[in-house]
């Protein structure tokens, strides 16, 4: 009875929940995991199973000119909440209307409106459906075929009506999703007689003048020179930090390639970020193109189910190379479970295929290793092939994550391998804009939280408290005066000056935002012992405790991916 109470009085009580405060404890609750994930979402999955949403009337979707109306709005938040809950192909038949609703209504936008933006990212749960459609790995039937073929046709004949739209064609906004419908199809029918007709214009040539780079550190990776800054493509894997058109991404990679940051990390499961930067690089002059480099993964999250065969490795390397168009520089392998003794054997094959078809993959590296494991596989690979054969490990790294100090660096160091940092910015806490500010409500409306800003919050809970953050953010700021650069600059050059530091993975907003100019600043200085010896003792602890904490509370580098602490 005393349970049946309790429930009873907190159902009363949510019941005078301001429905901002509602919100927040409902996020608050869904970012636990999965064990209180389940529930939300198979309820909702019912009830789009009792009760399918309605399609909306195009004329309601889109009343007026360069305005999406609420009706509208509301059926793009039911759509994404339909794919979300796992209801990949459920939510097919809405976007098929959505985009179909667009012609029928007539509706028109210009350059820079409402509906413009709305459109945009209404692109981008289009990607993100499909996306989840490619991993839920479904059963390849008739009526999926038939249903994939129809939003690609849909797609196309949206983009017939932009070009008919008068007196000025919009750009059709759905560019990047018939990009990411066309490889599914291909990837789940590859013997479909629609296949040849899912024609893509991968567009004209795109002009970069390499004159203007700058002066860059750079480092050797494998065969190859590049900058000490990578692009970050993880941020295409959701629509949480905005969504830009096909062709606002593509001048986005091409200011950063002037810049003269040539490398860009991206991932299998990013969306359609392999995707989005194949095509770019392939519609490159070829004295540029051979400059670009790309750094992927191949991420295993579960058991594979089969033996490790040079076929079965092979075809994971082939499906890279064919979403990007071409050689992946840098292949970065992530393991689910190192009790799983299987990834020893991968990697040996992925180094051999390095060696054997160099045409298709030019190095290999990890992603999320720990030092014990990253040990492991390097004494594997001498033992099997006399040499260690990777080159690399990517991590997290910051002020608030030194973990890296505790033994990665000195492992990597002593088998030649580089880290490749991401986290280093702290999801942009680490800049002036937080200089003196109040602690934010992370999941409060009001203040607009990314998803790597909610992650790194809770990292800079695990270092200190948020007085202590304002004490490192004046520390930094105090620098900054010295060398004429930014707070950021000065904590990314933080990490760069750490032992067996490549580079820094710069999460990079393509179509949204652009930070190019501004990070290069980071190159034009170095931090002197002095500058370090502050920073260190804020950072750090004054005898490192505050690192070996952090260490002891998260365990080494990518515990937490792995569940295992």
């Amino acid at each position: 009875m005393g349970g049946h109470n309790q429930v009873r009085l907190l159902t009363v009580s949510f019941r005078a929940v301001p429905p901002e405060l509602l919100r927040s404890a409902l996020r608050v609750l869904l970012s636990q995991g999965s064990v209180t994930q389940k529930p939300f979402v198979q309820h909702i999955r019912d009830r789009f199973a009792d009760a399918p949403p309605e399609l909306v009337a195009p004329e309601v979707l889109f009343p007026t000119i360069n305005q999406a109306s609420p009706e509208c709005k509301r059926y793009m938040a039911m759509t994404r909440c339909v794919f979300s809950c796992k209801l990949a192909e459920e939510s097919l038949k809405y976007l098929i209307h959505f985009v179909d609703a667009l012609r029928l209504a007539g509706a028109q936008w210009q350059t820079g409106s409402e509906l413009e933006a709305d459109l945009e990212k209404f692109g981008g749960d289009i990607v993100q459906a499909v996306q989840a459609l490619k991993e839920s790995r479904p059963e390849p039937t008739e009526a999926l075929e038939g249903q994939l073929f129809k939003l690609w046709t849909s797609l196309d004949e949206c983009r017939q009506y932009c070009q008919g739209l008068e007196p000025q064609s919009p750009a059709f906004p759905f560019a990047r999703s018939a990009r990411q419908v066309k490889d599914v199809f291909g990837l789940l029918f590859p013997n479909s007689d629609h296949l040849s007709s899912l024609s893509h214009s991968s567009g004209t040539p795109i002009s970069v003048d390499l004159s203007k780079q700058g002066s860059i550190e750079t480092f050797t990776l494998g065969p190859h020179q590049v900058p000490r800054l990578f692009n970050g493509l993880w941020q295409l894997s959701s629509p949480a930090w905005g969504s830009g058109t096909a062709e606002k991404q593509e001048a986005a990679l091409a200011n950063l390639v002037e810049c003269g940051l040539i490398a860009a990390d991206m991932a299998d499961h990013y969306a359609n970020a392999e995707l989005i930067y194949g095509e770019f690089r392939n519609r490159l002059a070829p004295e540029v193109q051979k400059q670009v480099y790309a750094a992927t993964k191949w991420c295993v999250f579960s058991p594979i189910n089969q033996p490790v065969t040079h076929e079965f490795v092979l075809a994971a390397v082939k499906e890279r190379c064919r979403r990007l168009g071409g050689r992946v520089e840098l292949l970065q392998f992530h393991w689910y479970d190192y009790e799983a003794k299987e990834y020893l054997e991968i990697l040996a094959e992925l180094v051999k295929i390095t060696k054997s078809h160099p045409v298709l993959v030019s190095a290999i590296g990890l992603c999320n290793f720990d030092s014990e494991h990253t040990k492991e596989v390097c004494e594997y690979l001498l033992e099997k092939q006399g040499s260690v054969g990777i080159v690399s490990n990517q991590i997290q790294f910051s002020l608030f994550d030194s973990r890296p100090l505790q033994q990665m660096s000195a492992v990597c160091q002593h088998y030649g391998l580089k880290l490749l940092t991401y986290g280093s910015f702290c999801g942009g806490f680490l800049s002036a804009k937080w200089l003196g500010q109040p602690v934010p409500e992370i999941y409060a409306e009001k203040d607009q939280l990314t998803p790597s800003q909610r992650k790194y919050f809770d990292m800079i809970r695990n270092w200190g408290t948020w007085s202590e953050f304002q004490t490192l953010l004046e520390t930094l700021s105090s620098i900054t005066q010295k060398y004429d650069v930014s707070l950021t600059n000065v904590a990314t050059r933080w990490v760069l000056q750490q032992p067996a530091v490549g580079a820094v993975i710069v999460g990079t907003r393509l179509g949204v935002s652009l930070h190019g100019d501004e990070n290069l600043k980071v190159f034009g200085f170095a931090l002197d012992d002095d500058d370090l010896q502050r920073i260190n003792d804020v950072a750090l602890g004054k005898d490192r405790e505050k690192s070996l904490s952090i260490y002891q509370t998260l365990g080494d580098c990518g515990n937490e991916y792995r569940a295992m602490h």
